[in-house]
Formats: structure tokens, sequence, C-alpha cells
């Protein structure tokens, strides 16, 4: 038999302790072979392991091939000042990998939130003598004492057990303390067993003796702290994306690059010059600036999110949301409040919600006795601080007292004199208070447990004995609060004669009314959840509570609208295989209760292996697993753990789930935002490109050297690139499906855009601009032209400066792919106007300072040269608009992305 079928005697011997805890040798001697009792971190790669790993990716190394090119460039031929370029190249690196490092250290902060909910000393009993020893001394066999308020250091049998309730919301889920005591069960799980205590739970209410089962790792607290471990994160579709992009451009320059080297030899250039044409090439194609800018972006983004109440703990999560298609949520303490109230009571065989009984005083005055059992049947403990009054204990009996004494006078003092404890059989509580005029009992509890001691009920007219029809009647009004969601809950009383026995005190009762206590939902909830399904997500509730309350609440909120709902609890869900549970979340409407820890990690991983992207809302131990899990966990701020948050990706400072819909707006409004200006790059790349390509095939001087692409791509274009990512999200983002998974953020659309329109007119204006000043400067066709000659400064000056001002068009144009400029505007996004006005400033200090001019071998340029420029950079705008105007026509409908 399992220890928790055993009756107590039994436990002991099966542990080989007894009543009196082990002796202080054998405690010893079993710390050496089990271990301390904590949480013990697993090694991890040292640091320096996991730089090198995040500076050896693909797109690293060829941007260090890149970079070693340069400085071997810079050494045989000086005069090229190629080392600022390898320098400026190798500080992209590095800014990439330290900050993937850093994110490699919550997994670290997770264990350490962990450790601390455990308590840190506990009352031992050893050779009979009670002692207080740290926490992580205990081992199996001990005995400990606890109380209300303590928590559960180690998973423990209960040997005695007076009044005891605990609260295992933060491991299991469950939303009521759980009535415990020391008798053997027949239930086969020992998580469903009322004298199993488990670590990391509290005691609510009551005292005892428990005898330690399992310390550390194999508690069921250890078990859940091992899948939050060791669960892989999820790589973020954001990441997946950049890695696709990052290795088809990397690949693409790295080809093109090598391709032109063998051309160039093919055609007898001198080899060092060769490889300068390979390093442009190399240089142009790759975006140095995508990964600061995106970074960047993305912090902008959790900025704005923090003032809507959402704290972003791991910047690719932003993007996450916007493809989010499935939202698994708990219910207690994110649907909810996870503050019981009082909603409805049956007086009189009357059904009241409580704001219409306030206004009813005669009523209320009438049935004072209903109100008397709430106020003095509890086992609540008052504090008084400040002036301040504190009421701890279980939730339920807070909610009645709140009741009362909404709707009574000063409380009566009065000895309490006897009671009966609740317990999960009795399903009821008792206790006798002695007042002047004689003892009186006060019961409460589920009405099949306390209708049947019930001979009277208080009705409008006096006490009437309970016939059938009544019976029917008070049970059908406790069917339909309890269709409602509410835990209905029965009070009753009764005068007791002088000489009437302890065992004959609980009958004959009047019964004085039903209340129904909600645990009501958060403020605002319905219409997110509806704003949710008008966005095509999908919504789960994955709780530990009951399923009767889980679908009530759920159909109260609209999380589920049709009559064919499946509500599966963990028992079911752990016989389905991996397959058959993906089969079951093939229902429309799906609801899941009771479940552990590893049963919400398991539809999680269903979800995922159906192609979703799945984000997990919890505050509680047992959901840190499902969190890691999760392509983005979302915890909730005030009422969660630091478990639950250190395991999370993003947290709802207010523990609004509202504040989530706001969060996912954002989250497409980045996606479309990180295309704008990926948009806006890959132009000026293709510009950078093909002036570079010209020098190669026709024999033209280079009309940008490698430090003035990277002035361009780290500089210049920087901060507009930046303000397009911090564009407001477009019209109608919530009125469409999430983004399908397969949807790439270079599409084709994307990509025919930037590199055969916009890319190629900026090319060609760009290689017009150089060539026009060669010419105007007396240059012929197939003359040598030195780097360092005055003429060949000012025309690759004159192509720098012609990119530079069509990007200052090109990023109002980049704000939509298909509205016009007209319907965008030019204002809304303050940051894109100081980009443009940082452009023009960095180009007057490139073209017409010194410093500017020795940095980047640039030099002035005459008004003519600028008057060449600017309709070139009209004809873009002209033409743009031209093609969007087509677009729309063609599309027809639809809103604009």
């Amino acid at each position: 038999m399992k220890i928790h079928q055993l009756p107590v005697d039994a436990a002991l011997a099966s542990m080989r302790s007894s009543a009196k805890g082990l002796s202080r040798a054998d405690a010893a001697t079993r710390l050496v072979e089990s271990g301390p009792n904590r949480i013990e971190a697993q090694p991890r790669a040292p640091w320096t392991r996991r730089l090198l790993k995040e500076l050896t990716h693909l797109f690293a190394i060829i941007l260090w091939i890149a970079a070693v090119l340069a400085f071997v460039a810079d050494r045989v031929d000086p005069e090229q000042d190629m080392r600022g370029v390898g320098v400026a190249i190798i500080a992209v690196i590095l800014i990439s990998a330290v900050f993937s490092l850093w994110q490699e250290t919550r997994v670290e902060r997770t264990l350490a939130a962990l450790q601390a909910l455990l308590p840190r000393q506990v009352q031992v009993i050893r050779d009979g003598v009670a002692e207080v020893v740290a926490a992580d001394v205990l081992v199996p066999g001990d005995v400990i004492a606890l109380r209300q308020g303590d928590n559960v250091p180690a998973d423990c049998r209960l040997i005695e057990a007076f009044g005891v309730r605990v609260n295992r919301a933060t491991v299991t889920g469950e939303s009521h303390p759980l009535s415990c005591d020391a008798a053997p069960t027949a239930v086969e799980s020992h998580l469903d067993s009322r004298n199993i205590l488990l670590a990391g739970t509290s005691i609510a209410a009551g005292q005892g003796r428990a005898l330690v089962l399992a310390t550390g790792v194999q508690t069921e607290f250890g078990r859940i702290a091992h899948l939050t471990q060791f669960e892989a994160e999820a790589e973020s579709p954001l990441r997946q994306e950049i890695a696709h992009f990052s290795r088809s451009i990397a690949i693409t320059a790295l080809a093109i690059g090598l391709t032109f080297l063998a051309i160039g030899s093919a055609m007898g250039i001198p080899f060092w010059r060769d490889l300068m044409l390979a390093l442009g090439i190399i240089v142009a194609l790759v975006p140095e600036g995508l990964l600061p800018t995106l970074t960047l972006s993305l912090v902008l983004a959790a900025q704005r999110l923090a003032r809507r109440q959402v704290l972003i703990r791991h910047l690719p999560s932003v993007e996450t949301l916007g493809s989010v298609s499935v939202i698994c949520t708990d219910k207690t303490g994110t649907l909810t409040e996870n503050r019981m109230r009082a909603q409805r009571v049956l007086l009189g065989l009357g059904e009241f919600d409580l704001d219409a009984l306030a206004q009813d005083p005669q009523r209320t005055r009438r049935h004072q006795a209903f109100f008397e059992v709430a106020r003095y049947c509890h086992d609540l403990t008052e504090s008084h601080q400040n002036g301040q009054r504190t009421v701890a204990g279980d939730p339920l009996e807070v909610a009645l007292l709140e009741m009362s004494e909404r709707f009574t006078g000063p409380q009566i003092v009065a000895p309490r004199c006897d009671e009966w404890p609740f317990d999960s059989e009795r399903m009821r509580q008792s206790v006798v208070y002695a007042r002047p005029q004689g003892r009186v009992l006060y019961c409460k509890g589920a009405l099949d447990s306390v209708l049947p001691l019930c001979q009277t009920i208080s009705l409008d007219s006096g006490d009437h004995p309970i016939d059938a029809a009544l019976q029917s009647r008070i049970v059908q009004a406790q069917d339909d609060m309890a269709s409602q969601g509410l835990r209905v809950i029965a009070l009753a009383l009764r005068e007791l004669p002088p000489d009437c026995p302890r065992e004959e005190q609980e009958q004959s009762l009047t019964l004085c009314g039903l209340v129904g206590i909600a645990d009501p939902p958060r403020a605002h909830v319905d219409q997110a959840v509806a704003t949710c399904h008008a966005a095509g997500i999908r919504l789960i509730m994955v709780t530990g509570d009951h399923p009767q309350t889980a679908l009530a609440i759920a159909r109260k909120i609209g999380l589920v609208r049709g009559e064919q709902v499946v509500v599966m609890t963990g028992a079911a869900v752990r016989q389905l295989s991996a397959i058959q549970l993906q089969l079951a979340l093939d229902a429309p409407e799906v609801v899941f209760a009771r479940l552990g820890a590893d049963q919400k990690m398991r539809i999680v991983e269903a979800l995922k292996a159906k192609g979703h992207v799945v984000a997990v809302t919890g505050d509680g131990v047992n959901d840190a697993p499902a969190l890691r899990a999760a392509h983005i966990g979302i915890a909730m701020g005030l009422a969660g753990t630091d478990v639950a948050r250190e395991a999370s990706d993003m947290v709802l400072l207010d523990d609004n789930f509202a504040s989530i819909v706001a969060a996912i707006e954002e989250g497409r409004a980045v996606f479309q935002n990180i295309r704008k200006f990926l948009t806006y790059v890959l132009v000026h790349n293709v510009a950078e490109l093909l002036p570079t390509l010209a020098y190669a095939l026709v024999s033209i001087p280079l009309p940008l050297t490698p430090l003035q692409i990277l002035s361009i791509d780290m500089g210049t274009d920087s901060l507009p690139a930046l303000a397009l990512g911090v564009e407001r999200a477009a019209p109608g983002s919530m009125s469409r499906p999430p983004r399908a998974r397969a949807e790439r953020l270079l599409s084709v659309a994307v990509g025919l855009r930037a590199y055969l329109f916009l890319g190629l007119y900026e090319a060609v204006a760009a290689l017009a601009a150089f060539l026009y000043v060669l010419h105007a400067g007396g240059w012929e066709y197939g003359n040598e032209l030195p780097s360092g000659h005055a003429l060949y400064r000012q025309a690759t000056t004159a192509c720098l400066a012609s990119i530079v001002v069509l990007q200052m068009v090109n990023v109002f144009l980049c704000r939509s792919a298909l509205r016009s400029i007209w319907s965008t505007g030019l204002g809304g996004n303050p940051l894109m106007a100081w980009g443009v006005l940082l452009q023009a400033a960095l180009l007057a200090l490139i073209t017409y300072t010194a410093w500017g001019n020795e940095l980047l071998a640039t030099a002035p340029l005459p008004t003519e040269v600028w008057l060449f420029i600017a309709p070139w950079a009209v004809g873009m705008l002209v033409l743009e608009e031209w093609r969007k105007l087509l677009a729309r026509r063609r599309r027809r409908a639809g809103p604009c992305p």
C-alpha cells in the first residue's frame, strides 16, 4: 500500500521513524544519503563558452571574414584606410553577442526564485525534543510541526491534524484551501490525498505534525523546478526569422563576393584590387546595422508597453506576441480577481443580489441570524497595526465575514466554547458560542452536508418545517447558483438546550439561507476575450481549479460560446498519448481543469507540434514549466510568484488580462515595422552594391569606399530605420488573424519592391551623381584616378550624398507598402522627423567639415551637384506613389499594412 493509504503507525514504521521523530544520529546519516533539502542548480557551460558560441554563428563568421580581410587589405595598402572598416564590423559582432549572452542568465534567476519560496527554518522533532533547524537539513523520516502561516518545507504525510487547511495554489493551481487530516485515504494518487502536504504550499489554518516523505529534487516541488530548468526555451519566431534572413543575406553576400573575386582574377585585375572589390560587395550586401537597429526598436516598443502596465523581460517577445495564435490562460488570478466575494443569497426562499438586498433593510433585519452565522463561524485571525485592521485566513471565510459586516451591527463579544473543524468528509464546520441567553451553535458548509441536519428553515414569516417541496426548492436554488459558477455555502444555527449532549448538538438545525461565493472575473476581461476572438486568437483555459467552476467562468467571460464544449481533467490528459492530445485539441472549444505542471506543459508542446505560436499565462510555481516551454510566457506581476515571473518573458504589472490585448496589438505592429525598416535598409544596400559592381564590370573608379558604406549603414540611416521600427499599429490590425508562421520577413513582394524597384532606382541615381561629378571635373572613361585625388573624393561624396538624400524621401515612402504618403502623412512620428534632421546634419558634417573629409575621404560639393540630385528624389516619390496607386486598385479591399 502507498503511504497515504496506511494508518499513522504504519506510515511511521514504513519510514523507520516514530512519533518522537528520528534520532540525531539517524538524521545525520540520512542527510548524507539523501542530500540537502534544496534545489541544486545544474552545472551550466561557463560564460566564456556561451559567449564563444554567440561569436561563431554563421552571420558572425561572415562578418569576421570581412573584418579580417579589411585588416589584411589595410596592411598591404594603407592608403585604403580599411582598418576603420574592420573595427566597425567587430563592434557590431560584439554588441550582438553580449546581448544574446545576457538572455542566458534568466534560468539562474528562475532557480533562485524557486529556492526563495521554501522556508529557511522549520521546527523538527528529534529524539522526542522539538528544535528549530535549517530547512535544508531535513531528511525523509523527520517529524515536523506546522501551524497557520507556515510554508511546507518538504513533501509530508500528516500524522496529527487540528483544523488544518492548506493553500496549494502555488503548486496545483487550486483556488480554495484544502481541508487536510491524518486519516488514511483510499485514493490512488498522493496528490489527491487529504493527508499529504506538498513542499512549497502553505498552511492556511490549523496546526499539526507531519512525517517528511521526500526532500529536495525528490519532492513534487523539486520536480517542477527540474522541468523549469531543463525545458528548452522556445526560440521566438522573430529570432527564427532574423536567423533565416541573416543566413540568406550572408550566404548571398559571400557567394557574390567570391564570384566577383574569381571573375576579377580571370580578367587580370590585380589581386588586392580584386580583394577590395569582393570586400566592398560583402560590406554592401550585409546590413551591419540591422541587429543594433532591431534591438533598439524592440527596446522602444518595450518602453511603450511598460507605460501600459506590461513589462517585457525578453525583447523578442514583443514581436512574438504579434504572431501568437493560441493563448493558454490560467483562471484564478488571471481571468479572475483571486478574491472571493459573496454575490447572491437565498433568504426566505427568495434569491437576491447583495446590492438589491441592501435596498431592503426590513428583510435584512428579519434575517439577522443568517449574517450572524457568516460572522462567527470561521477560523480567521485579526491583527491591528498603525490603525489598520488585517484579516488573515481562508478567502471564502473572509468573503463571508465581509458580507456579514455589511449587513450587521457591532460584533457581540462572546467566548467560543466548542467547535467541530471543517473536513472533507463532513464538508461543514460548526462552532459554539456562549451567549447571555445561552449557547448558540453556528454551522456552515456544503448544502448536501447541512440540509439533512436541518429541521426547519427561516422564512420571512418565521421558522417553517422543511418538507419535500421546500427541500426541492432549496436544492433547485443551489443548482441555479452553481450554474452561474458560484460556490454555494449553506448557513444554519441552533440555540442549544442547557443539557444538550455534544454528539447531538449538530441536529435539529434551522437553515438560515444559502450564499453564493464568486471569484469574479477581472474588469474588462470579457472585452479582451472578445478582441482576441476577433483577432483570430484561440483562447484555451488551462487551470488547476474545479471543472464546473472553470466552465462557468469561461462562459461568463465569453471564452467559450458554444454548447459542445469539451472539458478535460488532468486525469483524462494523463491517459492520452501525444498524438491523442493533439487530436483532442482539434475541438473547437476546450477547457482543461485539475491539471498538474507536467500536463500543462504537455498541452503547450502539443499545440506547438500543431504549428501554433503559443502564449501561456500563469502566476504559480506550477505554471513555471509551461511558461518556459511556450513561445512566450506571461506572468502576473501583483499576485504572481517570483518563480512564475522569473520563468516568463512578459509580466502584467496590473495583473490585467486586458493588457495582453494592448501587447498583442503592439506585437503585430512590430513585425510590420521590422519589415518596413528592413525594406528601407535593403534599398540602400542595393544602392551601395550596384555602383560597386559597375566598378568591376565597366572599369570605372570605385563609387563608394567600404568605410563610406558603413557610414550609411550604421550612421546616417540608423535613426530613420529606428523610427520605422516604432510606427503605430496600422488601422484594423486587431481585426485580422495572426500572420502565418510560413510568412517571411523578406517576402517576394518585399524583395521586389526593395531590390528591383526602389533599390534599383536609388542605385541608378547614385551612380549618375558619381559620373556627373567625374565628367564635370574632366575625367574621361578609361583613365586611372587615384583614391586620394580631389576629384575622386568629390565624386564618391556625390554618390554617398545622393543615397542619403533619396533615403530621406524613402523613409516616408516605407511607412506603408500600400497607403499613400498623403494618407500616412509626414507627422505622427517625432523620431522620424529627428531622424531626417540627423541625416541632413551628418551629411553636412561628412561633406563640409575637415574632420568628416579626413575620416571618410570626402570633399565639399558645389551647389550644382545638389541641384542634380534633387530631381531624382522627386522622381522617387512620384514613381512609388504611382506603384502604390496601382497596387491599391489591384487589391480593392482589405486593410492596408
